[in-house]
């Protein structure tokens, strides 16, 4: 088991927890123990180690890349360009998101949220619906009040994450603008702590087949075999991925060309040709940070961008543009509340598309680090632990293949942003003719 790929672990997790969990059922039990609380013990158990990564690594990743981009003067013209495009890409493709899942609504079925299905006790779909149903357009003044704590530390243990990203911010930003010498050495903590946290983060994953299998087998043994549970399920499923892929796709072949054409003054079909290598190469390894390499190669060599361009903006963008990150972390929340019964207001949206666009700066570029960033936004609009649970355990039985397509559209984003970066700074040349082809 150990030497197959983690997505072959996770996708057997899967049709075993489906088993598994379909053959005890809610009431089974080893021992006197239900196999159901096993399945929940083990389930919490690696979701606690999900959000005990959550601080240092949002922390210690944002703080880096800020001080990063200080150090080689990027907050220059070129940063000032590559940051603003980043976020606008971001910004679009969470707004392509929440267009579809408000439209869609993966979350109901038949007219009703599939709240039974999510193995919750009513009591708490109730609680569920008071406390986030308690957040109005104030909410929005709590949010921009939460992003200046008063004690860090407090706010971190709380999980006011915002708080916590915009400090880490502000000082990777002035880590580059002290003395040399403490600058090096700020730098070089909080690299070696993100390294750090980068190795515990990949432990917490390659426990990911055991909590996978744990959280989905508690889902499936909670269904009502008896009724349409199961068919409930599987259409919600199939309605959630096919928001997920329309969102993706319109932003990989409608947002993305058009900023190509408008922008860039590039003709688009020459990039797609251009970042096949890279394309598929991200689809095959639900990396970012394993694709840059290749990435930055395509880049270079057939969309013809200078190395000064592709070496500050690909890395750049490795680290904080996430495209497809952050639109799938938006129809994931509003999916989960949908599932609730749970009508999110304006003001409520607004916080998840303003949460899903600041926590995808700081998600780590290896595969499933973006749930990471889901029980953030979760957390922040009120939902329960519990219920976030239920709600993410449905969702990882489709998130390796979303995954996949999510960070294509990632280096995509960052390989159209270093075109336009490169164009708009005079360079000639950049996909003016046909790419040579990658070795």
């Amino acid at each position: 088991m150990r030497k197959l790929p983690l997505h072959w672990q996770i996708l057997i997790a899967i049709l075993l927890a489906i088993i598994v969990g379909y053959s005890t059922g809610k009431n089974s039990a080893i021992f006197g123990v239900s196999f159901y609380s096993i399945f929940d013990f083990i389930g919490t158990l690696f979701l606690n180690g999900l959000k005990m990564v959550i601080v240092p690594l949002i922390a210690s990743s944002i703080i880096t890349g800020m001080a990063g981009i200080g150090g080689t003067k990027g907050l220059g013209r070129l940063g000032a360009k590559t940051i603003l495009f980043y976020m606008t890409t971001s910004l679009l493709a969470i707004l392509v998101g929440l267009l579809l899942v408000n439209l869609i609504q993966p979350g109901i079925v038949g007219g009703e949220p599939i709240k039974n299905i999510l193995a919750v006790s009513e009591a708490q779909v109730q609680a569920t619906q008071a406390k986030v149903g308690g957040q109005g357009a104030g909410s929005i003044a709590d949010v921009i009040l939460n992003m200046l704590p008063v004690n860090i530390v407090k706010a971190a243990a709380d999980g006011q994450i915002l708080g916590l990203i915009v400090f880490s911010l502000l000082f990777g930003y002035f880590i580059a603008r002290i003395s040399e010498a403490y600058a090096e050495a700020q730098f070089n903590f909080w690299q070696g702590v993100f390294e750090v946290m980068m190795k515990i983060t990949d432990l917490v994953i390659r426990f990911a087949p055991i909590g996978v299998f744990a959280l989905i087998a508690k889902v499936v043994a909670g269904f009502d075999t008896q009724g349409n549970d199961v068919a409930i399920a599987l259409e919600a499923l199939s309605k959630f991925s096919l928001t997920v892929l329309l969102a993706l796709g319109i932003h990989f072949f409608g947002t993305l060309p058009l900023l190509l054409k408008l922008i860039g003054k590039v003709n688009p079909l020459r990039h797609y040709r251009a970042m096949v290598p890279a394309l598929l190469t991200a689809f095959s390894t639900a990396s970012s940070s394993a694709t840059l390499p290749v990435t930055m190669e395509c880049v270079e060599k057939n969309a013809k961008v200078s190395n000064r361009t592709s070496s500050f903006v690909l890395p750049l963008g490795a680290t904080v543009n996430m495209d497809g990150t952050a639109l799938y972390e938006c129809v994931v929340a509003i999916f989960i509340f949908q599932a609730f019964g749970v009508d999110l207001s304006f003001s409520q949206q607004f916080i998840i598309v303003f949460t899903a666009l600041l926590t995808s700066i700081g998600v780590a570029g290896i595969p499933s680090a973006s749930l990471i960033a889901i029980m953030i936004i979760l957390r922040q609009v009120g939902l329960p632990e519990a219920q976030a649970a239920a709600g993410l355990a449905m969702v990882l039985v489709v998130d390796r293949v979303l995954d996949m397509c999510r960070t294509s559209v990632n280096i995509f984003s960052d390989s159209c942003g270093a075109v336009i970066i490169a164009r708009s700074e005079g360079e000639e040349g950049v996909l003016a003719a046909k790419p040579a082809s990658s070795s």
